[in-house]
């Protein structure tokens, strides 16, 4: 079966989710002469990265192609894989310390993780530029509990989703349903946590 990708329907009033169709990526190149951390989290500049316009997509259960697989170590040196958590909806944020919207956003993405903690739902970071110094202070700045992949000397995990609803811009939350398929996609920083939470909790219904 051909893959459809759908743009997200507009949830209750209640809910207050007005959601757009897919339009282009805009690319935006910034520059930063920043060479700690401090200038890193305090100048809000990046250095040539592409931002996404917070288009949200969403793919039917019966249109989701094969599980992602992938093998990574984290910022702490631990190894992880997707398939272990078959069973859990997975929550991929792909980031990295000097992305303005990045930081933005951290303090949404751990309050999601907290609501979420025990119910199913596991939060990954893949760090797609630093080493795991630049990551593991960037999450005790911002307070981050859960673990970042290292993703910038092998790509394992932005490789495994060539080809599919791949992370093509920074930062992207990907979210993957029980199975390990990509559910929906969220390209660009989040503009709160009610869309995230919305997919998160969708995702989450499909086996209840």
């Amino acid at each position: 079966m051909s893959q459809t990708i759908r743009p997200i329907r507009a949830r209750s009033v209640a809910r207050g989710l007005a959601l757009a169709a897919v339009v282009a990526l805009v690319a935006t190149g910034c520059s930063s002469t920043a060479d700690d951390l401090a200038q890193q989290y305090g100048n809000g500049t990046t250095e040539n990265y592409i931002s996404g316009n917070g288009t949200v997509t969403e793919i039917a259960p019966d249109d989701r192609t094969d599980p992602v697989e992938f093998t990574a170590e984290t910022d702490a040196g631990e190894t992880v894989s997707r398939s272990d958590h078959d069973g859990e909806v997975v929550v991929l944020n792909f980031w990295y310390a000097a992305c303005p919207p990045c930081r933005l956003e951290a303090p949404e993405l751990e309050k999601l993780n907290q609501a979420y903690a025990g119910k199913g739902v596991e939060f990954l970071g893949v760090n797609v530029r630093d080493q795991a110094d630049t990551s593991l202070a960037f999450a005790r700045t911002f307070d981050v509990t859960y673990p970042s992949v290292v993703d910038a000397n092998d790509g394992a995990v932005q490789l495994a989703l060539a080809g599919t609803i791949a992370p093509n811009a920074v930062p992207t939350t990907i979210v993957l349903d029980e199975q390990g398929r990509i559910a929906a996609r969220i390209l660009g920083g989040l503009d709160g946590p009610g869309i995230l939470d919305t997919l998160i909790s969708d995702t989450l219904a499909e086996t209840s």
